[in-house]
């Protein structure tokens, strides 16, 4: 997920997103705990699309 595709969406649609993010990477953790994660550079883009999701939201919390 790009910057600029996050950039366009508005807050709620932000934190929607975010929740989303958070339970997928919830799963995706207990499947690394479980040694069924046959990806394991998953866990990493999730993690920096949450931070990218929080940056965002960071920035339009700061705009107003």
């Amino acid at each position: 997920m790009k910057a600029s595709e996050l950039r366009v969406k508005d807050r709620t649609d932000l934190h929607k997103e975010l929740s989303e993010l958070l339970k997928a990477s919830f799963s995706v953790r207990l499947q690394l705990a479980t040694q069924q994660l046959n990806n394991s550079s998953l866990l990493k883009k999730m993690r920096r699309d949450i931070a990218r999701v929080r940056t965002i939201l960071t920035e339009k919390a700061s705009q107003k």
